[in-house]
C-alpha cells in the first residue's frame, strides 16, 4: 500500500501545476457549498424567527367593547392555523411602553395607558394565512382600528431564500462540473505522458486494478485537499467575523456557534469532495487505460 501511495505522490510531484489547478478549482468549489449552506442556514432561522413573533397586531378603539373583544378572540383561537392569541390590553401596552423608553424619561412622563390603545398579538403557523386573518378583523369587527400585519416581511425572506436557493444550486453546479471536468482531463494527461511505463507493468503481470490505483488515489487526493481547503477557508473568515455577523442580524443567530453542525459539514464535504475525484479520475482511466 505504501508503494501505491508513494507512486501517487510522484505523480502529483511530477506535474505540480496541473495539480494546483485541480486542487483549486475544487477548492472554490467547496467554499461555494460551504458559503450558501451558512447562507441559507442564516436565512432558515431569520424566517424562523420572524414567524414565531407575532406576525398580526390589531389596535382596538379607545370605545370598544370587551364583549366585542372576547368574542373576536374565541373566533380567532378556533381558526387552525393560529397558533396563539394574545390580548395586550391598555395598561399592558403602557408597561412595554415605558419598558421600551425607560432610557428617554420626557417620552414617558405625559403618557398615560388611556391613550394607548389595546391590541390583539396573533402568531399564524402558515404565514400564508396572515392577510386572511387581516380580513377577518376588517370583517367581523368595526372596533378595530389598525392592523399591522409582517407579509411583506416574511415574503421578502421566502423570496430571498429562494433566489439564494437556486442560485447556489446553479453555481455548484457550474462549479462542480468544471472540477469534474479539469481532474478528468489531467488524470488523462498523466495517462498519456506515462503510457509506456503502463504498457511496461502490463507486460510484467500488474494487474488492471493495479495500473489504475495510483490515479484513482490521486483524484481522492485532490478532492480531499480541495474539500478540507475550501473549509477552513469558510471556518476562518466565519470565526474572525461571526460576531459582527450575528451583531448585524441581532437578534437572530445567522451564524451558529453549534460545533456540531461544523462536524457535520467537514466529513459531509470530505466525502463529497473524496466522490468527486475518485468518479472524475474513475472515468478517466476507463477512457485512457483499455486492456
Amino acid at each position: 500500500m505504501m508503494k501505491i501511495f508513494k507512486t501517487t505522490w510522484r505523480n502529483i510531484r511530477r506535474s505540480p501545476y496541473q495539480a494546483f489547478a485541480a486542487v483549486f478549482v475544487m477548492t472554490l468549489t467547496f467554499l461555494f457549498i460551504s458559503f450558501f449552506t451558512f447562507l441559507l442556514y442564516g436565512s432558515s432561522k431569520a424566517i424562523s424567527y420572524f414567524e414565531s413573533r407575532p406576525q398580526v397586531t390589531a389596535f382596538f378603539k379607545n370605545e370598544a367593547k370587551l364583549s366585542d373583544i372576547t368574542s373576536l378572540q374565541n373566533s380567532l383561537k378556533a381558526n387552525d392555523k393560529v397558533a396563539s392569541v394574545k390580548f395586550v390590553s391598555q395598561q399592558d401596552a403602557l408597561k412595554i411602553y415605558k419598558e421600551q423608553n425607560k432610557n428617554n424619561p420626557m417620552l414617558t412622563e405625559m403618557v398615560t395607558s388611556s391613550i394607548l390603545p389595546a391590541s390583539f398579538e396573533v402568531s399564524v403557523s402558515d404565514p400564508k394565512v396572515l392577510e386572511q386573518i387581516s380580513q377577518d378583523f376588517t370583517a367581523k369587527t368595526s372596533q378595530v382600528d389598525e392592523i399591522i400585519y409582517q407579509k411583506d416581511i416574511i415574503k421578502s425572506l421566502l423570496n430571498w431564500t429562494n433566489f439564494i436557493r437556486k442560485t447556489g444550486i446553479t453555481i455548484v453546479s457550474v462549479t462542480t462540473a468544471i472540477t469534474f471536468l479539469i481532474i478528468f482531463v489531467i488524470i488523462g494527461m498523466k495517462i498519456t505522458s506515462r503510457k509506456d511505463e503502463i504498457n511496461v507493468s502490463r507486460l510484467l503481470g500488474a494487474s488492471n486494478f493495479y495500473v489504475k490505483r495510483p490515479f484513482l488515489i490521486e483524484g481522492i487526493i485532490y478532492g480531499l485537499s480541495g474539500s478540507l481547503l475550501g473549509l477552513l477557508i469558510t471556518y476562518s473568515l466565519l470565526a474572525y467575523f461571526y460576531r459582527q455577523i450575528n451583531l448585524f442580524f441581532n437578534p437572530v443567530v445567522f451564524v451558529s456557534t453549534n460545533l456540531s453542525l461544523y462536524a457535520i459539514l467537514l466529513v459531509s464535504s470530505l466525502v463529497l469532495g473524496s466522490l468527486i475525484g475518485f468518479c472524475a479520475s474513475w472515468i478517466g482511466v476507463k477512457r485512457y487505460i483499455k486492456f
